[in-house]
């Protein structure tokens, strides 16, 4: 079984790390119908993408 031979430092540790932080999701409102969506997606609650219907939405009853 493969063992370290020396223990990982906190600074070498944490460089390794460097990239693990989260991002924030970029969100845009859609240009139809005003609702937060994500970018270059259809919208989830018009179905307008790029300036036309391409999913018909569904009615809540």
């Amino acid at each position: 079984m493969a063992v370290p031979k020396k223990k990982t430092s906190k600074s070498r540790r944490d460089m390794r790390r460097s990239h693990h932080a989260l991002t924030n999701v970029v969100s845009v409102e859609c240009p139809n119908c005003g609702e937060v969506k994500l970018p270059h997606h259809v919208c989830g609650s018009c179905g307008h993408y790029d300036g036309r219907e391409v999913v018909v939405a569904q009615v809540e009853a």
